[in-house]
């Protein structure tokens, strides 16, 4: 049984120079692992824990002979910098990977020194998704300086959104809103609620005339995916950090 969405990855080149934009631009608390994840997990890692919804895990490669940096690199190979994995959690990683099989999702052998299961993109409409058990990050939270929470909503934009519905509630078992229409946004959706941490939006244009339908269209022109981190905060404001958009609403 999936538990709840702790976190969302954004994989980019310049560790120090992420740490810094997040801590010191976005003003956000900033937990550095760097320490000890590169020598257990091959990869530079830090979380933003603001109070409120998800975290934002900062990922880079440190060593090419690691798994998880193998990983990191051909993704910024192939897409850049960006918004690179979901990660759930499960009490038994394992088992769930097992369940998730069963319901026809592309669950991937365990990576090497990993302590979750990787589902792939293919059979989750363009998302990485990461099982971790539950409490994989044991840190608090605390207020940001610049009023920003952590993430209320991960932004996921599909072709199909039947079947990505299919996907999330029925092959993640995870509880779905019904679909319906946004006319100010010109998009049609619906909204996965993980039991803890922020919630998934799914969107897919529905009117080409609205400004927010036209960039989502302009995405899928690509492939499905990780469209953007839904914040809230002060202002109102879109800002694109280390190739992942950021959205924030007020609070």
């Amino acid at each position: 049984m999936i538990t709840g969405m702790p976190r969302i990855a954004i994989a980019m080149h310049d560790f120090d120079a992420a740490v810094e934009t997040f801590r010191g631009e976005l003003g956000m608390p900033v937990v550095d692992l760097t320490p000890g994840s590169v020598e257990s997990l091959g990869a530079k890692l830090a979380m933003c824990v603001p109070e409120g919804g998800s975290n934002i895990e900062l990922m880079s490669p440190a060593n090419p002979e690691a798994p998880l940096s193998q990983s990191l690199s051909r993704f910024l190979e192939r897409r850049g910098e960006g918004l690179f994995a979901l990660m759930l959690e499960a009490p038994d990683p394992d088992e769930e990977a097992l369940r998730l099989l069963d319901r026809g999702l592309n669950v991937l052998p365990t990576m090497a020194g990993a302590s979750g299961r990787d589902v792939h993109p293919n059979s989750t409409h363009g998302v990485l998704i990461r099982v971790y058990p539950v409490n994989s990050f044991a840190g608090e939270t605390s207020a940001s300086r610049s009023g920003l929470s952590g993430i209320i909503r991960a932004m996921v934009a599909v072709r199909d959104l039947d079947h990505a519905r299919t996907v999330y509630e029925t092959g993640f078992g995870l509880a779905c809103d019904a679909p319906c229409d946004d006319g100010a946004r010109g998009v049609r959706g619906f909204v996965c609620r993980p039991p803890s941490g922020g919630v998934i939006e799914f969107v897919t244009p529905s009117d080409a005339d609205r400004p927010f339908a036209r960039e989502v269209a302009a995405f899928l022109e690509d492939r499905d995916g990780l469209y953007a981190l839904v914040l809230r905060g002060n202002e109102r404001q879109s800002v694109t950090v280390c190739g992942a958009r950021i959205i924030v609403e007020n609070s």
